[in-house]
């Protein structure tokens, strides 16, 4: 059964981080369903690409899937590509990818770019075993999941907004200890890069210094693994 659906993880920052089988297929499919079309076209001005772009986010992705499945079926083939990185790594995806997987509609995921991979391993912390948590919950849940989250004995890794960053860190010393060792890497494969490495209180002063831009990964060693 040939593929139909491709997943396509692009760059995280550095245009140059996508994968020749990546072009290969953006070039061949007969649409992309991009998270943000500005976005992604700017990707496929820069790699002279021309091809049909349909939106697809959180904000259409239910009403959206019923008419790219219907194309599926008659034959199209496309590409799912979210702003940066991995498709349904705490982006737009998994409604999709799920609603094929029911429909018979074979499926296939490019390995590629996703935030969360380097940082963790430039952390400098216990890689072995590890649990993603994406964002915590803004409001509701949000208390709850931190008092598991105190116990867990994995490396955890956040995705965390700038605005919020100096906030979650200083709950995650509330909750972990302010003591617990941490890792935040900002802007990753961007010329601005930065990897800052303490513990939680140190490195919530550290951001509270300054105003914090980019995309944020927070890597916190895990409750068995804190330094003594």
């Amino acid at each position: 059964m040939e593929t139909q659906l491709f997943i396509v993880p692009t760059p995280i920052g550095n245009l140059e981080d996508i994968t020749l089988r990546g072009l290969r297929i953006l070039r061949e499919v007969d649409f992309i369903l991009a998270e943000d079309t500005r976005t992604t076209g700017h990707l496929l001005k820069h790699y002279d690409i021309v091809k049909k772009l349909v939106p697809h986010h959180q904000f259409n992705e239910h009403k959206a899937i019923v008419n790219v499945i219907s194309r599926l079926k008659e034959g199209a083939k496309a590409a799912l590509v979210s702003d940066a990185g991995t498709p349904a790594i705490s982006d737009p995806g998994y409604l999709l990818v799920r609603e094929c997987i029911k429909e018979g509609i074979q499926v296939e995921c490019l390995p590629g770019p996703t935030a969360f991979v380097p940082a963790l391993v430039n952390s400098g912390i216990a890689a072995d075993h590890f649990v993603f948590e994406g964002f915590l919950p803004h409001k509701k849940g949000r208390h709850t999941r931190l008092s598991v989250l105190a116990e867990e004995e994995k490396t955890m890794i956040f995705y965390e907004s700038p605005h919020r960053l100096v906030k979650t860190l200083l709950q995650l010393a509330d909750y972990l200890g302010a003591d617990r060792y941490a890792s935040i890497s900002r802007e990753l494969t961007k010329l601005f890069e930065e990897n800052v490495r303490g513990s939680l209180t140190e490195l919530a002063a550290h951001f509270d210094k300054k105003p914090v831009k980019g995309e944020i990964v927070i890597v916190v060693e895990g409750k068995m693994n804190v330094k003594a």
